[in-house]
C-alpha cells in the first residue's frame, strides 16, 4: 500500500511471524501495545480484561475503520478509530469507560507507522477518557489488508435520566450541530488525490464526551443526539426522520460550513451535507430548550460554532427538506450509492 504523500517507511516491517503466535508476536504485542496502552486492565494479561462492578446504565456500541489514507490533515487511523468509537457512546449519554481493539496487519506494513498509530490511539483515549483494556493482533498476506484495519469495541456508562434516541424527535423540536459540516470527508479527499486548496483543508476527528456530558448537564432531556458520519448530515436527518415518524425542515443559511470545504464541494460538485464527519454531534430537544443548548455548546471548546439549523415538522412522507439561499425549497435526500468511498 503506497499512499499519496505518505511512502512506505524502509526498516521493520510486519511480517507473517508476527501473527503466528509465537516469539515475535509477542514481541510486537509488548513492544507495541502493551508499551502505549499499559493500564491496571490490560496489564492483567489475561484472555480478557476483568472490569469488575460498574455502576449506571452500560452502552456498548461496535466499529471498523478501513480509512485510506491512513494519515490525513488532521488525524491517522488511530485517532479515528478511537474518537468514532467513544462518540458512538457519548451521543447515547454514556460516560466512555473501556475498549478493546482488534488490529489487521498486512505483511510488510512499516512497524514505525504502526507505533505511531499505536500511539495516537493512547493519546486520544486518554483525552476521551476511556482505557482500551483488551485487543488482538493478527496477520494477512501482503495485499489482503491495504496496510492495517482496526476494529474497536466501547463500553460506557450512562446515567438513567438521560436517554436519547433516534424515535424520540417531535414537531416543533429544534434542530442543533455543533460545527462545521463535512471537515473529515473533504480533507480525506484533497490528501486522496493530492488536491491543492488555498488553505489547508483539516479533519475535524475529536472524541466528543466532554462536549455531549456538557450539553446532558444544561438539558438532560436532549431528545436525540448523534454523531453525522458516513453520509454526513443528510443520512442522519433521514435515519431519524424514520425512527421517529416527522419530517426535518432546514435552513440553509443556517448551516455551518467551512468556506475552503464550501468551495471543495463545489469545485468537485458534491454536497457538504453528505459529507462525513468525525469530530461534529447533532442533537434535538425541545423549543423551550433550544437558546439554552446552545449557548451550551458555543461556551465549550468543541462547539463554538454550533448552531439551530431547523425544526422538527409533521410530514406522513418522512422528508427532510431545506429552505435554501436563494429563497426556494428542496428535498435533502439520503446519498444514492458511494460519494467518497474509504472516509472512516
Amino acid at each position: 500500500m503506497n499512499e499519496p504523500g505518505h511512502p512506505r517507511a524502509p526498516g521493520r516491517a510486519i511480517d507473517m511471524t508476527h501473527g503466528a503466535g509465537g516469539k515475535a508476536g509477542e514481541q510486537l504485542i509488548g513492544s507495541i501495545f502493551r508499551k502505549h496502552f499499559s493500564n491496571p486492565f490490560l496489564d492483567q494479561g489475561d484472555d480478557g480484561a476483568a472490569l469488575g462492578e460498574v455502576a449506571g446504565r452500560l452502552v456498548m456500541t461496535t466499529d471498523g475503520h478501513v480509512v485510506a489514507p491512513l494519515f490525513f490533515p488532521g488525524g491517522d487511523i488511530g485517532r479515528l478509530a478511537v474518537a468514532g468509537t467513544v462518540n458512538d457512546l457519548a451521543v447515547m449519554g454514556a460516560v466512555p469507560r473501556f475498549l478493546t481493539a482488534s488490529f489487521i496487519l498486512e505483511e510488510g506494513f512499516p512497524i514505525d507507522d504502526l507505533e505511531r498509530i499505536v500511539i495516537s490511539m493512547a493519546a486520544t483515549a486518554r483525552e476521551a477518557g476511556a482505557q482500551i483494556v483488551a485487543g488482538d493482533t493478527k496477520v494477512v498476506e501482503r495485499g489482503k489488508a491495504d496496510g492495517v484495519f482496526i476494529a474497536l469495541t466501547g463500553l460506557g456508562v450512562a446515567p438513567d435520566a438521560v436517554a436519547p434516541s433516534g424515535s424520540k424527535a417531535r414537531p416543533g423540536d429544534a434542530i442543533l450541530v455543533s460545527g462545521t459540516m463535512g471537515d473529515h470527508g473533504v480533507a480525506i479527499l484533497s490528501k486522496r488525490e493530492n488536491l491543492d486548496f488555498e488553505t489547508e483543508i483539516v479533519s475535524d476527528c475529536q472524541p466528543l464526551a466532554d462536549l455531549a456530558q456538557a450539553m446532558f448537564a444544561v438539558v438532560p432531556g436532549i431528545r436525540v443526539m448523534r454523531d453525522p458520519t458516513r453520509g454526513g448530515l443528510a443520512a442522519t436527518l433521514n435515519e431519524i426522520a424514520h425512527q421517529s415518524g416527522v419530517g426535518m425542515a432546514l435552513i440553509e443559511a443556517e448551516i455551518p460550513i467551512d468556506p475552503g470545504v464550501a468551495a471543495a464541494c463545489e469545485l468537485l460538485g458534491l454536497d457538504p451535507l453528505n459529507i462525513a464527519n468525525e469530530g461534529k454531534l447533532l442533537a434535538i430537544c425541545s423549543a423551550e430548550d433550544a437558546e439554552r443548548l446552545l449557548d451550551a455548546m458555543r461556551r465549550h471548546p468543541r462547539g463554538r460554532r454550533a448552531a439551530i439549523i431547523g425544526r422538527v415538522v409533521e410530514d406522513r412522507a418522512l422528508l427532510v427538506t431545506m429552505r435554501t439561499a436563494f429563497g426556494g425549497s428542496r428535498v435533502v435526500d439520503w446519498i444514492a450509492g458511494e460519494q467518497l468511498p474509504r472516509i472512516c
